[in-house]
């Protein structure tokens, strides 16, 4: 009698330790800066003195004459480069083009990059060259109402408009109409950006740390005008990401340096060159006009978000479209407007847009639901949409009240009483506060090789990116699934644009792209295979290609959702604010691995604790650069400021969905700075419009509110402290320049 084969135990959704964890912590793990090239020469940028000018001279000579000095690039010397191009994300950045011409748009432009033997040496010589400016006057001022700004198409339609918005402002029974603010902010992954560059048979080879190994070969074959195909970039381990990752100027640098020089060339930013070089958030100026009938129900929305970009590029911080998937009105309103300034150009940052627009139009429900009288938990039952507000579509699956219900179960939002400034323990003034998140749900062509070894295991191969995600060990459970093995008998091996195209690790849509085309080339392996049959010593490949599958897709309106509860203790004799606890609950497809899902979800929301309390970038009107440009003056949440973070899910099936995941990278983060900042007026009865609540602001505002010893600040006071009468990120106060020579 034959007894019947087991049947296969799914791994997806169980919890899996990171499949390269042990190789991380023990150092067995390389990142780009680490791995070692005979012959290595070092790289070290210099960046421009001035935020605006023209470069009169670099003078090299005494530079190339020091100990270990073999070249220094700069306008005067360097190739030209094709910028004529449309890439994955858009046309290029000028910034990445270095070294191009003579003038500087911004403080921390490229001007030169020194190359030594060391790195060492590199450096001392790059902090030796002297560069001469004629210095002209910038403008980095960043206000609303700026006779310059425009509205601006980035991946999402610039301007959104319906209904007659003042008719249907002037009949609402209540009206909120509040200005709010968020500053500059940056990613800082703990792995500076870091890439070798090296010549090897004539082809470019490049060791990098980056979000997408076929999207930095796209980008670096078409500024160099070379074939894709005689252009390999490899990046296997990534020390953070957050969207700062792509083609940047030190990539370009090193391969510059090394077809001069003909040997490997190394640069690596340092933290400080971050600052100006990887991009960062806009800061944001947001006005929300809402308008409602009596019971709470929404008959005009208006969301207005102005970010800045700077002179020599173009890119929007979509902070008004959040307002386009969670909220509709007979009158619904937005536009996403810049200013250009002379800064350098902000980019993609951890939910781009959702993030600080989440801030503004979950802070603008929150005192609707005051001024009405009701829950600011119910308030978001009754404006429940059944489809999209702007783009009629349906919704794939929509359980964003789910989330609400099971959250304020586990939150203990019942007992909440809704008056402010009540609970005290102690100098402490408690509040508790609560928010919506969404994020988008896309997909995008990807490629995948799976082959079946001889010796019974597996082994998939794409050019996906694990920049500390976990990615590495869900694609390993997918393909496990896929092919009904554990999850011990598949190898998963990414960042090698060999592999093929494959999307990027960025808006959450990594995981989802790639499991769909491993899945795909798993499922026609397992056709292919015959049982019982022997597999020759080569292996038998399939490869997929998802880019037909994608575009059949249907149209609907995809999301992850999620409900942020915070609860947080002020004291307004300090200013001090600390949260306590914090409680997400989030509607995300399906997940794959429970243990780094959870660790990406809570990372999020310690993200917004981080936004909503501390991360400033502040701008000296002298200079033109940022104050604190490192980890000391930048700061951002440490441990003693993470209290008890849970993160939960519930059950979001998508039967008509290929894959079921939905990506969880950014949506933690959303509604996290809402949550904190109406518990934060919950506590104490004033609003803070204006990011970070700094312990200055929340004296000032408790002062000027005649909170003094706490309770009692009353419903409706606002601080009227930063944003509205400080000048806004972008316009601190100045102090000396650095002048030439260069610092």
């Amino acid at each position: 009698m034959t007894t019947a084969p087991a049947a296969h135990k799914p791994s997806a959704g169980t919890a899996h330790t990171r499949i390269e964890g042990r190789d991380k912590v023990t150092g067995a793990a390389r990142y780009a800066g680490e791995i070692p090239f005979a012959g290595l020469a070092h790289g070290w940028l210099v960046l421009s003195t001035v935020a605006r000018g023209r470069i009169r001279s670099v003078e090299t000579a005494g530079v190339l004459a020091m100990p270990g000095v073999l070249t220094v690039l700069h306008h005067g010397n360097a190739p030209q480069l094709n910028t004529g191009y449309v890439g994955l994300l858009g046309a290029p950045d000028p910034t990445c083009a270095v070294f191009q011409h003579d003038r500087v748009p911004h403080l921390g432009w490229p001007v030169a990059l020194v190359v030594a033997e060391t790195s060492e040496q590199a450096r001392e010589a790059a902090e030796a060259l002297v560069v001469h400016y004629e210095e002209e006057p910038h403008d980095i001022t960043f206000t609303d109402g700026r006779p310059d700004a425009y509205a601006l198409d980035g991946h999402l339609p610039g301007v959104t408009g319906k209904g007659d918005l003042e008719s249907a402002l002037a009949s609402s029974a209540v009206v909120v109409d509040a200005e709010y603010t968020t500053p500059e902010e940056y990613h800082q992954p703990m792995e500076p950006h870091a890439a070798t560059a090296r010549w090897d048979g004539g082809r470019l080879d490049i060791v990098d740390s980056n979000q997408g190994a076929t999207w930095v070969v796209g980008e670096l074959a078409q500024l160099f005008s070379l074939d894709p195909a005689s252009v390999r970039v490899r990046s296997e381990h990534v020390g953070g990401g957050f969207g700062s990752k792509g083609a940047r100027a030190h990539q370009v640098a090193a391969v510059m340096a090394a077809t001069a020089l003909r040997r490997p060339v190394r640069v690596v930013m340092t933290r400080r060159q971050m600052f100006s070089l990887a991009g960062y958030r806009s800061p944001t100026i947001q006005r929300l006009r809402l308008g409602a009938d009596a019971g709470g129900r929404l008959r005009a929305l208006e969301h207005r978000c102005l970010s800045m970009t700077s002179s020599v590029h173009e890119f929007v911080e979509p902070g008004a479209s959040a307002a386009r998937v969670m909220y509709d009105a007979d009158a619904h309103h937005t536009a996403n407007r810049v200013v250009r300034l002379d800064v350098p150009t902000p980019t993609w940052m951890r939910a781009p847009g959702e993030a600080p627009g989440s801030f503004a139009l979950e802070a603008a429900l929150d005192e609707l639901a005051e001024k009405c009288g009701i829950d600011p938990v119910e308030l978001r039952v009754r404006n429940e949409p059944a489809r999209g507000p702007v783009s009629g579509l349906p919704f794939s699956s929509r359980n964003l009240l789910a989330c609400f219900r099971e959250g304020a179960r586990r939150f203990g939002w019942a007992d909440r009483d809704p008056r402010p400034g009540l609970r005290r323990e102690g100098r402490w003034l408690l509040g508790t506060g609560t928010a919506a998140a969404s994020f988008p749900v896309g997909a995008r062509p990807s490629t995948a090789a799976v082959t079946a070894e001889a010796d019974g295991t597996f082994t998939v191969r794409i050019s996906a990116a694990d920049i500390g995600t976990g990615a590495r060990t869900a694609l390993t459970l997918v393909a496990a699934d896929a092919l009904e093995v554990g999850p011990e008998r598949v190898r998963v091996r990414i960042g090698d644009s060999d592999f093929g195209p494959a999307m990027i690790a960025g808006g959450s849509m990594g995981t989802r792209s790639w499991s769909w085309a491993i899945t795909a080339a798993a499922g026609e392996l397992r056709e292919r295979l015959v049982p019982g049959a022997g597999i020759p010593p080569e292996g038998i490949t399939v490869r997929s290609d998802t880019t037909e599958a994608v575009g059949a897709l249907a149209q609907k309106e995809r999301h992850s959702f999620g409900a942020q509860f915070a609860e947080v203790a002020v004291d307004v004799a300090t200013g001090e604010v600390r949260v306590r606890r914090m409680l997400g609950i989030f509607a995300a497809g399906r997940i794959i691995n429970p243990l780094t899902a959870r660790n990406q979800f809570t990372g999020g929301m310690i993200w917004g604790i981080s936004m909503a309390l501390h991360e400033e970038g502040v701008r000296d009107r002298a200079s033109g650069g940022p104050y604190g440009a490192d980890l000391a003056g930048y700061h951002v949440a440490t441990h003693a400021d993470v209290p008890h973070i849970e993160a939960d899910w519930i059950d979001d099936p998508d039967p008509d969905d290929p894959v079921g995941i939905k990506g969880i990278g950014e949506i933690g983060i959303v509604g996290a700075a809402a949550a904190v900042a109406n518990a934060v007026w919950h506590a104490t009865g004033v609003r803070h419009r204006n990011l970070p609540i700094r312990p200055d602001r929340v004296i000032l505002a408790g002062a000027g509110a005649g909170a003094g010893a706490g309770a009692g600040a009353g419903a409706g006071a606002e601080a009227t402290q930063a944003g509205t009468k400080e000048p806004h990120a972008g316009t601190g106060e100045p102090h000396a320049g650095t002048k030439e020579p260069h610092a």
